[in-house]
């Protein structure tokens, strides 16, 4: 394994230096005419790589140094989706993955594995085969969910666990595949599966202690240093050293590398590291999809078209299919989620090329029929894009046809007493289920407007008709065991009657506020709102700051005098509220909005930054962008208050 991956990476490292110059010129064009003609990228990387290719011009002379150096980007690819999670973000999609994830893999294996049994194949080629095409691609779909931002949507989070799944079934695949080719036996299977198994838990829990107690003190000790560039060099040898470790178990190199940037989610330096990490990561993953194109042959596939035509059109409608009905029926989703699903994940995936090529060198695939299995998954991947938008078309035409009556929640049993409800919809609404989707924190909003119900449905969002203010609505919604309600509704009397009903009937929901003002602020905190965010006062402060900028003022200074304002504010409010907040504060609800003591002052400065955007004000959406992690660290500078958006999506708990 060793000299596998010794190998791997000189390959990676002695690229002709005019296959590098040509592969770069072709991603300097490919992005801005993609975006010109409004259509994702990744069509671009493969049309370039089926012209650059061994099949096209071959531009291109050293095709394999050119893949082994791709493969990168599926690496960091799946280091910076790591960083999108955390454990108990995991722990939440547990339903995804272990449920939906397995049933998806298991069952279009086994009807692939009898499909290909009826053509006439050997049992040993079919399993291999069955397990290979079960796989779908890591990289085209979460580039597809990250361009839309649908990551946090029903869909999304659906896609996230079976692609979760699948690359765990990479590992006992590959150990597989050289022992059918063997012919050892069911007892040599099961010993190698075991073997497979335990290298697969000494690798998590490598990770895991290892993350635990020398990540965070490493990334701080860089930090320190004032560094970009020893900070940015931490960064790659963090995401090639895991993914290497994973590889000499024998196991996934995107499997470590996903686990170390999990590991570093539930560090302060997530976002730095994200923003750091981005332009190697888009580089690199263009290349791998222009890599793919390189698989394509267009002559082969003409010669063979009805074959080739046959194959693909039937791999995505056995997937799709499959994964419908595992949504539907056994997991209860709704039709155009679970569509959606289906069609986003029905291409052939990345780790076919691997998976085929290992029983083709053990001699368990003939290469001609390598040749047309690579082929067709190559083919069934450059459809991804067109498939994605097919699915939306779908869902969006069945929730118009059913209307108001598809309006339920879509939130799973186990996720209710998580989740999040958010009564209202509108601009305000949006912005919280934005914040809640970056986390993956199960959540669904309500609205009385039908037609902003539809809008949001059709864009397969969990919202859901009706007034989520009133217990009634909630308990028939079966959301009254809810974690936490969010109020974004302006404040009038019948409001606080209800939010009154609220507090008696459902005493652990947590229930979050906004107040224009100061008797705003206390009728809220007599009826029983836990939390309340002043619009006025944190529109005053950042008004105040902007000016003080303007004459020059220290960004350092603004954020002293601000943060001081804040907590002579929260001062008095804690003073005010209900008694048991008079004599020890609890800061179980009121933690990251109101600093008190120990509290970081930073997770304060964003009080209204989403919830003052009312009705009323007009503001631009804040910037994707991530900044850096923390003010705390003297590495970087900390942004103005009106363009920090990481507090932003850490608002919530």
């Amino acid at each position: 394994a060793a000299q596998r991956l010794r190998r791997e990476f000189d390959l990676a490292l002695h690229v002709p230096e005019w296959d590098i110059l040509a592969l770069l010129l072709t991603t300097i064009f490919v992005v801005p005419l993609m975006r010109k003609l409004n259509t994702s990228p990744i069509l671009g990387f493969l049309a370039a790589g089926v012209l650059l290719g061994p099949h096209g011009l071959k531009i291109i002379g050293d095709v394999v140094a050119s893949k082994h150096l791709a493969e990168f980007g599926i690496v960091f690819f799946l280091f910076e989706m790591g960083l999108e999670l955390s454990i108990a973000k995991l722990k939440s999609l547990r339903v995804d993955v272990f449920g939906l994830g397995t049933g998806q893999f298991v069952l279009t294996g086994l009807v692939i594995t009898a499909l290909s049994v009826l053509a006439g194949l050997h049992v040993e080629s079919s399993v291999v085969i069955g397990g290979a095409l079960a796989l779908s691609s890591s990289a085209f779909v979460l580039q597809l969910l990250s361009e839309k931002g649908d990551i946090g949507t029903s869909y999304g989070r659906s896609s996230l666990g079976i692609l979760l799944l699948q690359d765990l079934a990479v590992v006992p695949l590959v150990v597989v595949t050289p022992l059918l080719a063997a012919g050892g036996g069911s007892a040599a299977l099961l010993s190698a599966l075991g073997v497979a198994a335990g290298k697969t838990v000494l690798a998590l829990a490598g990770i895991v202690i290892s993350g635990r107690l020398f990540l965070e003190r490493l990334f701080r000790l860089v930090a320190n240093t004032n560094s970009q560039e020893a900070f940015i060099a931490t960064i790659v040898f963090t995401v090639l050293a895991t993914s290497a470790a994973t590889e000499l178990l024998g196991l996934s190199d995107t499997l470590g590398a996903f686990l170390a940037g999990v590991m570093l989610a539930e560090t302060k330096y997530a976002h730095q590291v994200e923003a750091d990490i981005k332009p190697f990561r888009g580089l690199l993953l263009g290349l791998f999809f222009i890599t793919v194109g390189f698989s394509i042959n267009l002559q082969f596939a003409m010669a063979n078209a009805g074959v080739v035509l046959s194959l693909v059109v039937g791999l995505i409608a056995v997937k799709a299919g499959i994964i419908a009905l595992v949504m539907t029926i056994f997991l209860g989703r709704s039709m155009s989620s679970a569509i959606r699903t289906g069609l986003l994940l029905s291409q052939g995936g990345e780790f076919a090329f691997v998976v085929l090529g290992i029983a083709q060198t053990v001699g368990i695939i003939p290469p001609d029929l390598s040749q047309l299995l690579m082929l067709v998954v190559a083919l069934s991947m450059a459809l991804t894009p067109a498939l994605a938008s097919l699915g939306a078309a779908i869902a969006k035409n069945l929730e118009k046809k059913k209307g108001l009556m598809s309006s339920r929640s879509e939130l799973k049993p186990a996720d209710i007493e998580s989740a999040v409800v958010v009564a209202g919809y509108g601009r305000v609404g949006q912005a919280v289920c934005e914040v809640l989707d970056k986390k993956l924190i199960p959540h669904v909003a309500f609205d009385m407007s039908p037609q902003r119900v539809m809008e949001a449905k059709t864009r397969g969002l969990d919202v859901v008709f009706g007034d989520a203010c009133r217990y009634q609505v909630l308990k028939a919604a079966g959301l009254d065991k809810a974690k936490a309600l969010v109020i974004t509704l302006p404040i009038t009397t019948t409001l606080l009657t209800k939010i009154q009903e609220l507090r008696s009937r459902c005493p652990e929901m947590k229930i979050f506020c906004r107040a224009k003002d100061m008797k705003e602020q206390q009728q809220l905190q007599l009826v029983g709102a836990e939390v309340v965010v002043p619009e006025l006062l944190e529109a005053s402060l950042l008004l105040g700051g902007a000016v003080l900028m303007a004459y020059g003022t220290p960004i350092e200074e603004i954020n002293a005098l601000l943060d001081e304002r804040r907590r002579e504010t929260s001062a008095s409010r804690l003073i005010n509220m209900a008694p048991s907040f008079t004599e020890t504060p609890k800061l179980g609800p009121l933690m990251g909005l109101i600093p008190v003591k120990k509290v970081a002052v930073e997770e304060d400065k964003t009080d209204a930054k989403v919830i003052t955007d009312d009705e009323s004000m007009e503001r631009p959406p804040a910037p994707k962008e991530k900044e850096s992690p923390s003010k705390e660290d003297s590495s970087y500078n900390w942004s103005p208050p009106q363009e920090d958006t990481k507090r932003d999506r850490d608002m919530l708990p």
